[in-house]
C-alpha cells in the first residue's frame, strides 16, 4: 500500500485508497477539467471536495499541495518512477494525465504541440477572460455602478469566443474529428459564461453557429456528464 503521509494535505483530506490517485478539487469550470478527464480515460481516483466558500484552499494543508492556493490538485501515488507526484494547475494535469494513459493526446509531435497550444489558449485567455466576465456580471462585480471593467471583460470575451468559433469552423473537435484535452479544458468554461454566469448576451452567443454544436456534442459524452457534478458537493 501507497504511504501519503509525507504529505499534509491527506492529514486533512485522508485518503480512503492510497493507492489510487487523489483529486482535491470543485466542480467550477477549473475543476471539473480533471474530473471529466479522469472520467474519460478510466483512471481510479479518489476525488475530494475541498470547500472554497470556507476558504479551504488557503488552508495549510491545501498550500502544502498547491502553494497557489486554487483548485484543482492532485497527488498521484503512481507517479513517474513508481514515486508519488504532486501536481497542480490544471493544464499541467491534463497534459499529465494524457501523457501517463496515452489517452486525449495526440501521439503525432506536430499535433501534440498543436492540442497543447489551445490547452494554453484556453489557461492563458479564455478562462481568465470568461471568469472575470463571471465575476463582473454576477457575482459582486455586478454591483459596480461603473461598468466600464466589466464592459473591457465582455470585449475581450466576445473576441476570444469567435477565436474558438473560426477553429471549429468545418470540425467536430478543436482537432478536428479527434477529442482531446484542449476540448476538455474549455467546455466547463464556455458552458457556465452562458448558463451559470448568464453572459451569453454580453459576447452575442445566439450569433454563433459551430460554438454551440461543439459545446452540445461535449456535454452529450457520459464522461463529461459524469465529471460535471465530481466531486460532490455537500448536501
Amino acid at each position: 500500500m501507497a504511504d501519503l503521509s509525507a504529505f499534509p494535505i491527506t492529514s486533512k483530506w485522508p485518503a480512503q485508497d492510497p493507492n489510487v490517485l487523489q483529486l482535491y478539487s470543485t466542480p467550477t469550470p477549473n475543476g471539473v477539467k480533471v474530473s471529466i478527464m479522469l472520467e474519460e480515460i478510466g483512471l481510479p481516483y479518489e476525488p475530494h471536495f475541498i470547500n472554497i466558500g470556507e476558504n479551504e484552499t488557503w488552508g495549510p494543508e491545501y498550500l502544502s499541495l498547491n502553494p497557489n492556493g486554487k483548485i484543482p490538485a492532485i497527488l498521484d501515488p503512481n507517479g513517474p518512477g513508481g514515486k508519488p507526484l504532486a501536481l497542480f494547475e490544471s493544464g499541467a494535469i491534463l497534459i499529465y494525465l494524457a501523457e501517463k494513459t496515452g489517452k486525449l493526446l495526440p501521439a503525432d509531435p506536430a499535433r501534440r504541440y498543436e492540442t497543447i497550444q489551445w490547452v494554453m489558449f484556453q489557461m492563458g485567455g479564455l478562462g481568465p477572460m470568461f471568469g472575470q466576465l463571471g465575476f463582473f456580471h454576477k457575482f459582486a462585480g455586478r454591483e459596480y455602478e461603473d461598468k466600464r471593467p466589466r464592459d473591457r471583460y465582455a470585449k475581450e470575451s466576445h473576441r476570444i469566443i469567435r477565436v474558438l468559433e473560426t477553429r471549429l469552423e468545418g470540425r467536430d473537435w478543436i482537432m478536428g474529428d479527434e477529442y482531446t484535452i484542449a476540448d476538455i479544458s474549455m467546455l466547463g468554461w464556455v458552458r457556465n459564461l452562458i448558463g451559470f454566469y448568464g453572459a451569453g448576451e454580453l459576447v452575442e452567443y445566439d450569433q454563433l453557429k459551430n460554438v454551440p454544436k461543439w459545446l452540445e456534442r461535449g456535454l452529450a459524452r457520459p464522461a463529461v456528464q459524469r465529471g460535471l457534478e465530481i466531486p460532490k458537493r455537500p448536501a
